[in-house]
């Protein structure tokens, strides 16, 4: 039950919080910290749990699928459809980010909601259930299932205490996301069924259809029907015209929300699913991508650096840092996934942190304009050192995680590409650019308009400083993370270049290239299986 108490947690606090909230909105505050409070707890305990140090050198050597924890219980059997749930290095940083950026959201709209609190915190906790549920899914309905979960809130989220034009914003975030989603589902449900003619087994378990045998033109049209999905979820250039809109007009807790958390499902399913599943059709739509990645990486550079309102000129530098995370996974190789793991961790946290600061800035002064602004730093002094701090780590300066994440993406790009990884540098310069830009027009110079507001209280320098220890850490000491994630890049990037040559020669299945043959007889427990 511990996975599955990972989601009904969030989701029942948050029935709880939406009940309290109608006579005690304060207590629906409480109830909604509380139970992330909890569930971050559990989720630390999950190390211990999972067995002998699973954080150590030695067991990224496996070269296995090794789940720490699994739950695999019957749910529609006569469809195949089982409640799968399994937790591995990459999701438990993932889950755990879910919580901390959960726990920011809470206590970053503490005293901005003030209009139906409870069924705001019904909303967030129920998008946190969600998000959980898509990390942990191994069941291919139960991962669309909870991918449709944290639509709908979210839409509230922004619809309700969004700002001037919230609904506009909403009802293209929920079209995107939706219509997008579709594309998945229907090759969700032709993989089903062309594993089960193959096999005369139909299931949507991730295990079972890991191999699955298909043309490669057949390969190729399922595997662009996930990317579209996830491509909008990260956002890839051109699916990403929602973000900035959504970004803009969604509260504080969602902006976090989006940023930190959506746009890393999307990354995950990249991860996951598109090239576990479709080894061959990912190789030949690899080229794709990283051009793809890089062209993110400048056009959401440029379009920051033109932006006026502060809080779409942090939404645009999303779109650019991750480009880096696509470029990392379509370079196939290990050091570059490795970047890209780094890279979601520690944009969540720097982007998420901006977003808090913009959302206290413009709880203080109303606007978002850059051209009101400036000369902020004298009126409050704390709001600034924190703000340089973040835009420092967003930058990729040496020290902060996100360099560490950016270098490796080049590094593992290069030997993928090496014009592509020279050219994605230059991005790294752009980053510079719009991130002292923010800071100049911001919070340097004369303050003109007589600017006189609070400063950081104590309750969000305790938010922002908790996130600055954590970017710190990952940048300073990033191994365990590289640890925790090794068994999966291993796998994903083991024989990579004999995929890419075999598009050449011969359409080899996956199960066909590993070097050793996969067993028939599948066991759950700690989730061992042959790559």
């Amino acid at each position: 039950m511990a996975l599955i108490s990972l989601i009904l947690i969030p989701l029942a606090a948050g029935v709880m919080a939406w009940l309290i909230g109608r006579r005690r909105p304060a207590l629906a505050r409480w109830v909604s910290l509380a139970a992330l409070v909890i569930e971050l707890a559990l989720v630390v305990s999950f190390v211990s749990a999972a067995g002998p140090a699973p954080l150590v050198p030695s067991a990224a050597l496996a070269g296995q699928f090794s789940w720490w924890l699994e739950t695999n219980l019957p749910w529609i059997p006569m469809f195949g459809i089982r409640f799968h749930l399994a937790l591995d290095g990459l999701s438990f940083l993932l889950v755990l980010l879910t919580v901390v950026l959960g726990i920011v959201a809470v206590g970053s709209s503490w005293t901005e909601i003030k209009d139906r609190v409870g069924f705001f915190h019904f909303n967030l906790m129920w998008i946190l259930g969600g998000t959980i549920g898509v990390f942990l899914a191994l069941d291919l309905f139960l991962f669309y299932f909870f991918w449709e979960v944290m639509l709908v809130p979210m839409y509230f989220l922004i619809s309700v205490w969004g700002h001037e034009r919230r609904t506009y914003a909403a009802i293209k975030f929920l079209l995107f996301t939706q219509a997008s989603g579709l594309l998945m589902f229907v090759a969700i449900l032709a993989l089903f069924f062309i594993h089960g003619r193959a096999t005369g087994v139909y299931t949507f378990d991730y295990v079972q259809l890991l191999g699955a045998k298909m043309g490669p033109a057949v390969a190729m049209w399922l595997m662009l029907g996930f990317f579209v999905a996830f491509a909008v979820k990260v956002p890839v250039v051109p699916f990403h015209t929602w973000l900035p809109d959504a970004h803009t007009e969604a509260p504080t807790a969602g902006s976090v929300i989006l940023a930190g958390l959506l746009l890393k499902t999307g990354a995950y399913g990249l991860l996951r699913f598109v090239l576990p599943l479709f080894p061959d059709a990912a190789a030949a739509f690899a080229p794709v991508g990283m051009l793809l990645g890089l062209v993110g990486i400048f056009y959401g550079a440029v379009l920051a650096f033109a932006q006026t309102d502060l809080k779409r000129l942090v939404a645009y530098t999303s779109i650019s840092h991750m480009g880096f995370v696509v470029l990392g996974i379509f370079s196939w190789r290990e050091i570059a996934l490795q970047g890209a793991v780094m890279q979601m961790l520690c944009h969540g946290l720097s982007t998420g942190a901006l977003f808090v600061l913009v959302g206290a800035l413009q709880e203080r002064i109303h606007t978002r304009d850059l051209a009101r602004m400036g000369g902020l730093w004298s009126a409050a002094p704390r709001m600034g050192a924190m703000a340089l701090f973040f835009a420092l780590a967003s930058l990729g300066l040496p020290g902060f995680g996100n360099f560490v994440g950016e270098f490796l993406v080049l590094v593992g790009s290069f030997q993928a590409s090496p014009w592509i990884a020279a050219v994605a540098a230059l991005g790294m310069v752009t980053a510079v650019i719009y991130s002292l830009w923010l800071i100049q027009a911001a919070f340097h110079g004369p303050n003109k308009r007589g600017w006189r507001i609070p400063d950081l209280s104590a309750r969000e320098m305790a938010i922002l400083l908790t996130m600055a220890a954590l970017l710190l850490w990952l940048g300073l000491y990033p191994q365990p993370v590289f640890n925790a994630v090794a068994p999966t890049v291993k796998i994903l990037s083991k024989d990579a270049r004999a995929r890419t040559n075999a598009l050449s020669t011969d359409h080899m299945p996956v199960a066909a290239l590993s070097a050793k043959p996969r067993p028939t007889n599948r066991t759950s427990g700690r989730g061992r299986i042959a790559p």
